[in-house]
């Protein structure tokens, strides 16, 4: 998804401009509010949708990357595709977000460097 918001290096589409600008809508409280700033919403998204899954594959701030994911990207802007095509991604981001990552993780490597130098 994150790449269908690109239009080049650096260039963000104005698709993704317009969705941010006409179609997605902050849902806090019950309530739907347009964005402050919808063009540097877009490009936050945008960057979030290619940044935070990279370091879910590398296993780095894994639990953080997930929360991102699951309220910023997933439940925060687009609520209503949580029913259907995001409830898959939101369950993973939960169970990454209680399990942690896993022992091939750099995460893991990372904790167990700074638990070598803290003896």
């Amino acid at each position: 998804m994150g790449l269908t918001k690109w239009d080049g290096f650096l260039s963000l589409s104005p698709t993704a401009e317009f969705l941010f600008e006409d179609e997605f809508k902050l849902h806090i409280f019950g309530d739907t509010y347009d964005f402050p700033a919808p063009e540097v919403g877009a490009l936050i998204d945008a960057v979030a949708e290619i940044v935070l899954p990279i370091l879910l594959v590398l296993g780095l701030a894994t639990r953080l990357s997930a929360f991102a994911l699951l309220t910023g990207v997933i439940q925060l802007v687009v609520p209503a595709g949580l029913a259907n095509f995001h409830l898959a991604w939101a369950a993973l981001a939960v169970a990454l977000i209680a399990l942690g990552p896993g022992s091939l993780s750099l995460d893991h490597l990372l904790a167990k460097w700074f638990a070598n130098q803290a003896k």
